[in-house]
């Protein structure tokens, strides 16, 4: 963004949980604490409930599907942003591809009978909780900041996230398999207060909207570039990864997740979701 405005917009940024955990990073930019933040699509939806519809397991035909949904001139998203300034006075500047949620845990789990009885930690989240649920496991709210120390202590015997974020977080070190069951393709979206956005000039709208277009497309191609390179180093890090190939029940998973978001969400977000199938 300094760039783009001649170094008229600054962004300092705070890692790791610094300024708070997924619901209260939205609650503050609602309020106007942050101005800008990062998060899921569930966790903007606990300012606007739609928003949680974006990360239905299941959901996407592939990561350019995905990328046209997200997209602030989508029709989906256009719609949900108006929701969501009306609402919470938040406003989304963009999102990107932020990987394909997998499962890691201590042993194998070829189907969801495999995984009864195991606490698996969820995003604090209700579409998320439901995930874990129909996935066959005991979800556990969980923020992510407190992920490796729950595996750790035994809170928790699994996690599910992108290969970036087990690799990143030697989730591996706790973690000795890998599911490739991809329940969920990930969009992180990016925000900003609706009084923030709307004290800027045109011209630093635009320069604010240059930027967020390249770094969408920027950060969406890196992390689909790395994705196998960071699968391979976990398999060197001696992880047993199990996919399809490997007698993995894909449709078994997308079975029974399906069948429990369905019950749970779909007389909610069902008009959404076809919206959403309808993205071409």
């Amino acid at each position: 963004m300094a760039k783009h405005s001649n170094g008229q917009i600054k962004v300092t940024v705070y890692p790791s949980s610094q300024l708070g955990k997924l619901q209260e990073l939205a609650e503050a930019v609602s309020t106007g604490t942050i101005a800008l933040s990062h998060n899921t699509a569930a966790g903007i939806g606990s300012l606007y409930a739609p928003f949680a519809a974006l990360d239905t397991p299941y959901l996407y035909r592939d990561v350019d599907h995905l990328m046209k949904v997200v997209d602030v001139k989508s029709p989906v998203m256009s719609r949900l942003n108006e929701g969501l300034i009306k609402a919470a006075g938040v406003r989304v500047l963009y999102g990107y591809y932020f990987g394909t949620r997998q499962l890691t845990a201590k042993k194998a789990a070829y189907q969801p009978s495999d995984l009864q009885g195991a606490k698996i930690r969820a995003i604090p989240f209700p579409i998320y909780t439901t995930t874990v649920a129909g996935l066959g496991a005991v979800p556990v709210p969980v923020d992510w900041s407190e992920v490796p120390s729950a595996l750790a202590t035994g809170v928790v015997s699994g996690q599910e996230n992108p290969v970036n974020g087990v690799l990143s977080s030697k989730l591996y070190e706790a973690q000795s398999h890998l599911m490739l069951t991809v329940h969920i393709m990930n969009a992180q979206l990016i925000v900003i207060n609706e009084k923030t956005w709307q004290g800027l000039s045109p011209e630093m709208k635009a320069a604010v909207s240059k930027a967020a277009d390249e770094v969408r497309q920027r950060a969406t191609e890196s992390g689909r570039k790395s994705e196998a390179d960071e699968l391979a180093k976990l398999k060197e890090l001696k992880m047993t990864v199990i996919g399809p190939a490997e007698g993995l029940k894909l449709d078994a998973f997308k079975a029974a997740v399906n069948k429990t978001v369905g019950e749970k969400f779909g007389s909610t977000y069902g008009d959404l979701y076809k919206d959403i199938a309808a993205v071409k």
